[in-house]
């Protein structure tokens, strides 16, 4: 299989006016979509309604995006609303707090900061979810008697987020054993002070972070774990995955970045070679990891690519389920793959707040929100869209370490003195 390789520099590489205009023209054109005035899901979101949601349309209808035209992905009206029944949370049962109240709340952006947000990376949504263009940003035309697209599945995942967010306080507290040093503390919470309302920001002359990696190995082996047994029970044949939190969430600025992402890699491949003969459905994993980085110098300097292929080289990769470590743009490759009649799986990225697309109409998008642009994602997994997201009987509840149970508070008593104000203040703003 040849493929072209990805237009790294191409028009997704950037704000996405264009594509996000395009979407909404789409879903409002199609469905009735409107911004509600002054209402946001999560601060900085904003709120939304449906006027014609799919199950009030004619399910014979045939519709097509970006419009109708000869070159235009075509989908009925029933296709959505099967896609839309595919939906399914698989979510860890061995994390304390993982029930079904917290997740309808969770899915919908009602998650408190710290423990319930770091709750959400033990969570994982799948549904079949085709992909609309690649990251070339050209329509990928489809046919109704084209079935490709129902072999994709969208597997929606939140990573460990060390970038220092109000939400996400919980990580720093479980995973950063001297944030203490490393970060400017506000003297009425003893935690993180906040600024702008949501960032914390490393002290000028403060050390590197260390990770507590016992707390960071477990959690990411449990996360792949989580999300290689939803894709197997959802038939997955062929797994597409992509960095979860190795970018701007790695924490570079507290010099722990190289280290998350060989841990990273370390916890896909333990768990391959572990768990592998145990995956009924999966015959293959694709690490889809594109090379972006330079130097001023032009040269390329170590990334999440390198950190795969070193760990995999280093541990002599022998597990019952082979590895393709690529260069590529994922879409492109899932789509190549459901055209063979592989039913594959793409990993979204997602943020905490448990909202699909999240930031997608903001014109700034991260990888989630590009997902959101090129996918009928908000379509399927967007609780205001589906409602099926927000139906308990859709979640599944599995353990990912029979021998032990995530205890997020006990784990940050263990490693601070300070517990008590941990526990009862969350932050304080700057």
């Amino acid at each position: 299989m040849n493929l072209d390789p990805m237009d790294k520099n191409g028009p997704m590489s950037g704000r996405c006016g264009p594509e996000t205009d395009q979407m909404e023209r789409f879903l409002s054109e199609t469905f009735g979509f409107k911004n509600i005035s002054g209402q946001d899901i999560v601060q900085g979101v904003r709120s939304f309604k449906l006027g014609k949601p799919p199950h009030y349309l004619n399910p014979h209808t045939e519709i097509h995006f970006p419009y109708y035209t000869t070159n235009s992905f075509a989908m009925s009206v029933q296709e959505i609303i099967n896609w839309q029944r595919s939906y399914r949370v698989y979510a860890d049962r061995s994390i304390q707090g993982m029930n079904k109240e917290f997740l309808t709340r969770a899915l919908q952006g009602k998650s408190e900061n710290g423990e319930e947000a770091f709750r959400m990376k033990f969570v994982v949504r799948i549904s079949t979810c085709p992909i609309l263009m690649e990251f070339d940003a050209k329509i990928i035309r489809r046919n109704l008697n084209e079935s490709w697209p129902n072999r994709i599945k969208l597997v929606s995942v939140t990573g460990i987020d060390f970038a220092g967010r109000k939400h996400d306080i919980g990580d720093i507290l479980y995973y950063v054993s001297n944030w203490r040093e490393v970060f400017q503390i506000d003297p009425r919470s003893n935690l993180p002070l906040v600024y702008n309302g949501r960032d914390f920001h490393a002290k000028v002359d403060g050390p590197p972070g260390k990770l507590h990696k016992e707390h960071v190995r477990d959690s990411l082996m449990r996360m792949v774990r989580l999300r290689l047994y939803a894709c197997d029970q959802e038939g997955v044949q062929i797994v597409v995955e992509t960095g979860i939190g190795l970018g701007v969430f790695a924490g570079n600025h507290i010099g722990i970045d190289a280290k998350v992402r060989a841990l990273s890699a370390e916890a896909i491949l333990t768990v391959l070679q572990r768990d592998g003969s145990l995956f009924k459905n999966i015959r293959a994993v694709i690490l889809a990891l594109p090379k972006f980085n330079k130097s001023r110098s032009k040269h390329r300097v170590p990334d999440t690519f390198d950190a795969f292929v070193n760990e995999f080289d280093k541990s002599a990769y022998n597990g019952p389920i082979p590895v393709l470590i690529a260069d590529q743009d994922m879409h492109r490759l899932t789509v190549a793959i459901a055209r063979r009649g592989f039913i594959v799986s793409e990993l979204n990225p997602a943020d905490s707040h448990g909202v699909f697309g999240e930031y997608w109409q903001n014109r700034g998008p991260a990888v989630e929100e590009k997902l959101a642009l090129t996918t009928v994602g908000l379509l399927v997994q967007h609780h205001l869209i589906n409602e099926e997201v927000l139906n308990t009987n859709n979640y599944r509840f599995l353990m990912t370490n029979e021998r032990s149970t995530l205890d997020y508070w006990s784990a940050i008593a263990a490693n601070d003195n300070n517990n008590e104000k941990v526990a009862t203040n969350c932050c304080t703003h700057q």
